[in-house]
Parts: C-alpha cells; sequence; structure tokens
C-alpha cells in the first residue's frame, strides 16, 4: 500500500488519521475530497459548480500522482447539501470524464465538515483501466 500524494492537493490536516490517497496494486482509493482552501475558506467562486470543479481538478492531480487519468477512475460517491443542485455536480463532472463516465452515488446530505462546503466527492479506480481510443 502506498500513499499517494501531489504538491496541488493539500495533506489531511491529521495525516495521522487518514490520507488523500492510497494505491494498492494497481487500485487507487481516494478519500472525500472538496474544494476547501484549507484556511476556512473555498476554491473558486463558491458556487456548487464551482466546488464540485475544484473538487475535481484535486483528484485528477491525485490520480495523475498516481500514473493514472480520469477515465480510470470506476465510481464515484458524490456527497451534495442540496439536492436541487446536482445538474450543477452533472455539470462539473462532464468537463472531466470522456467515453463511458465512472459509476456514481449522489446523496444528499444535511452538511459536510465545514459549513460553507457544499459537495465531497470520494472515488475509486484501477490504473490502466481507461478504455484507449
Amino acid at each position: 500500500m502506498t500513499a499517494i500524494n501531489s504538491p496541488e492537493v493539500a495533506e489531511p490536516p491529521r495525516p495521522d488519521m487518514f490520507s488523500n490517497a492510497r494505491l494498492v496494486g494497481g487500485q487507487l482509493f481516494l478519500s472525500g475530497l472538496h474544494a476547501g482552501d484549507g484556511s476556512g475558506g473555498v476554491l473558486g467562486d463558491g458556487s456548487t459548480y464551482d466546488q464540485a470543479r475544484q473538487t475535481f481538478i484535486k483528484i485528477r492531480h491525485l490520480v495523475e500522482a498516481a500514473g493514472g487519468v480520469m477515465d480510470d477512475l470506476v465510481t464515484l460517491r458524490i456527497y451534495l447539501t442540496d439536492i436541487g443542485e446536482k445538474a450543477e455536480v452533472g455539470r462539473a463532472r462532464a468537463e472531466f470524464f470522456s467515453g463511458d463516465f465512472p459509476c456514481s452515488t449522489l446523496v444528499e446530505v444535511s452538511a459536510l465538515v465545514d459549513p460553507v462546503l457544499t459537495v465531497e466527492i470520494e472515488a475509486q479506480g484501477v490504473l490502466g483501466s481507461a478504455a484507449r481510443r
């Protein structure tokens, strides 16, 4: 098991408690990520669309640090504080995947770790599994 890090993605505040990403064999596991800037603010403009976009950017950095591409992701679990914003999350997701999209679960939650956050995304993938076109 190998921890995956990227200089573009801040490490968790308690890296002794959990990791952003782990690679086991060819399988990549990403903890729930969000658009938090690490200082109590949010990257981007704060909209749900941009929070999802900023989160997918973090995910892409970690996937690439592991040697993969976004289309290697097999499944996403998306937590959203307002289910009415699901189309905005979908719009952001469409910017990061081509071909077959990953399996996906989207659920509404009452809150995330910080009240300014509206979306959190967890992902799993298998490196080298993306269909090569």
